[in-house]
């Protein structure tokens, strides 16, 4: 499996050797995982940087802390001490040197070797070796390098990633984007893949993880305010960060120092400085907004004792205290969530949170709501969504299943009697029916292909490629109608302009095997187009095309077009034809004839083609989505009805049939 690696800058893992600094009466003194404040007008500072020595202590008064420092000589293999220093980093072979250490020098001699630093520099005046010498660095130098899965399927990128920054606790912002950039392609990609709620929940749970431990990554310390936001086209986000000089100063907030957060869909209102108050003055809170979570966290994980339809209402949003100790809360948050779908008045809406495995409704409550938004107020943290609930309606209590399976039974009944009086009726001589055979062919496979896939979606469906191989084969066979209901109408154009006689060159162009090649290539070729400038487009929830990133044109697209051109053909036919007759010293049935097939090709160009026009207005209509597949499922039926048995050479022929069958 292929891998692609990201660099992170980090600060340096040991700092220089100033780790104190006094601030009007109070020293601040930093190490690797905490920050001292000592004020000298009340208490005793005691500060030392000798090695294995306690060195900050704040004493006196009622107060004793001892910390020990970041020291910047560390021991590292069996005998090697690394100095750092800002700009330096020294090496220090204790079996071969000697380490003079104090708190502004280091040093590394004997032995052909004089390295010496200072708090900045660090030089070496004597021949180096491999185990006594200086490198120059930036404090910001040291790096993390992040392999990542790539363009993997599973909850192994997830993983993958939350075990390298396992250890990381800051990141700088443009390299978080890019990591939830990671996180939410990889969501993508499962939640086409992942058809067991298990394991959507599983996947789901990662990508929270990630996104959590992504977004704490942004906060800092800091002694007054600080705020990081930045928008994704999957993921907006905003942390907020308050320090001690703001909390223990509460006189002096205004509204600008603690803004309420929102994305574009959502807000939070946090009693943020009574979280800090609990925290010794510091806390940050996290707020994001999903856009893509109903994906893999969908409603219908929202269990309820009724049987009712939940209905997504706003974008998943999470909302935590990162870095907290204690997030205990002081006062209930509110919420306030967009609506993402119109507002079913009937409906019931709910302020939800996810526990684990399902959407619940503890401690949440819907305080206020409209057509537009819904506030909802919560006494813990986690992620939050709205869900409406309504009951089905009558025309959702349909079995459409069952319509669609007798439908298509029916059609491809007819569309099988149809291609058989095609091919074997005995026609009139000129009656060209190979656009008629092959359109049938196309109808036939394309239905059976479907009503198969349809009984047996559900051992379809797990096997993608199988899945995308047969909506690829029934875009192919739907486009392939299209193509030769298009060539039908050529064939009447020509039929009608040289109403009294066909020129051998255009009998050359009308054999029926180039008739074929151009039939069934056309579709090939805009199927082939497709495969490769967007192979995962097919392979939908239904085995169909999907309609994400405007795919569903591939098939749409060629239908208007064929449609369109269509049209003008027969309003040409029109015309010609009205103009050509009135000239023309023909037997009344040769006009009879012609204006008869006219008629019947208008009306199976309308009949194949207008019932696909119904899928632009589908959409969540129970009714338009019964409506388009009877009317689709039966276009071999309209077809048999116009030609066959509305033809009376051939309701002769079946008599003919019947009579020898049943003498």
């Amino acid at each position: 499996m292929s891998s692609f690696t990201i660099t992170i800058k980090q600060k340096a893992s040991v700092s220089p050797v100033y780790e104190c600094g006094l601030y009007e009466d109070t020293y601040i003194c930093t190490g690797a995982q905490y920050q001292l404040y000592c004020n000298t007008s009340v208490h005793n500072f005691w500060y030392s940087g000798y090695l294995n020595q306690i060195a900050h202590r704040c004493s006196g008064y009622g107060c004793d802390c001892t910390v020990s420092p970041r020291f910047d000589c560390e021991l590292y293999s069996n005998s090697t001490y690394i100095c750092t220093g800002v700009h330096y980093r020294m090496y220090c072979d204790i079996n071969d040197y000697e380490l003079h250490y104090t708190l502004n020098h280091h040093h590394c001699l004997r032995n052909n070797c004089d390295c010496q630093g200072d708090t900045y520099d660090c030089d070496c005046y004597q021949s180096r070796n491999s185990t006594c010498l200086c490198t120059t660095v930036s404090p910001t130098t040291p790096a993390l390098n992040l392999t990542l899965l790539k363009d993997c399927t599973g909850t192994e990128c997830l993983t993958n990633l939350l075990d390298l920054i396992e250890n990381t606790t800051e990141l700088p912002l443009n390299t978080v984007t890019d990591l939830f950039d990671v996180v939410f392609n990889a969501s993508e990609n499962l939640n086409s893949s992942l058809d067991d709620p298990k394991k959507l929940v599983q996947a789901g749970n990662q990508v929270l993880k990630s996104s959590e431990k992504l977004v704490s990554m942004l906060v800092k310390e800091t002694n007054t305010s600080d705020r990081v936001s930045f928008i994704r086209e999957t993921v907006e986000a905003q942390v907020f960060m308050v320090g001690p000089q703001v909390t223990l100063n509460k006189t002096n907030l205004t509204l600008d120092q603690i803004p309420q957060l929102n994305t574009t869909s959502a807000s939070i209102d946090i009693d943020l400085i009574g979280n800090a108050l609990n925290n010794n003055g510091s806390a940050a809170v996290a707020f994001m907004s999903y856009n893509t979570m109903e994906d893999l966290l969908k409603p219908d994980f929202f269990n309820t004792s009724d049987d009712t339809v939940k209905t997504m209402m706003s974008t998943v949003i999470s909302a935590t205290l990162p870095k907290t100790i204690n997030t205990t809360l002081t006062k209930p948050v509110n919420f306030t969530l967009k609506h993402i779908r119109e507002l079913n008045d009937s409906g019931n809406l709910s302020c939800v949170y996810w526990n684990v495995s399902e959407w619940i409704v503890d401690g949440c409550s819907v305080v206020k709501t409209n057509s537009s938004y819904t506030v909802c107020s919560c006494r813990h943290l986690s992620t939050f969504a709205l869900i409406m609930q309504t009951r089905p309606s009558e025309v959702n209590q349909l079995d459409t299943d069952m319509v669609n399976l007798v439908f298509v039974i029916v059609g491809l009944v007819f569309t099988s009697l149809a291609l058989l009086t095609f091919a074997f009726c005995r026609w009139k001589p000129g009656v060209n029916n190979v656009a008629r055979i092959n359109l049938c062919i196309s109808l036939l496979s394309a239905h059976l292909l479907f009503l198969l896939t349809q009984q047996f979606i559900n051992l379809i469906k797990p096997q993608r490629e199988l899945c995308a191989v047969i909506s690829g084969a029934l875009h192919f066979f739907f486009l392939s109608c299209f193509v030769w209901m298009f060539i039908e109408a050529v064939l009447l154009f020509i039929c009608v302009k040289n109403l009294s006689q066909i020129s051998s060159k255009q009998r050359a162009v009308l054999n029926s095997g180039f008739l074929i090649v151009i039939g069934y290539a056309i579709a090939f070729v805009i199927v082939g187009v497709s495969v490769g400038l967007v192979p995962e487009g097919y392979g939908s929830e239904k085995c169909w095309i999907k309609q994400e990133n405007g795919f569903i044109w591939s098939f749409l697209g060629p239908v208007c077009f064929i449609l369109a051109i269509n049209t003008i053909l027969f309003v040409s036919i029109i015309i010609i034809l009205n103009s050509t007759l009135k000239n023309l010293k023909a037997e009344v049935s040769q006009t009879k004839q012609t204006k008869i097939l006219v008629f019947k090709t208008l009306a199976q160009s309308v009949i194949v083609g207008c019932p696909w026009i119904l899928g632009f207005f589908v959409n969540d209509s129970k009714m338009m989505e019964i409506l388009f597949l009877i009317l689709n499922s039966q276009q071999g039926t309209f077809i048999f009805l116009i030609y066959c048995f509305l033809n009376d050479e051939v309701r002769q022929q079946y008599l003919e049939w019947m009579r020898a069958v049943f003498p």
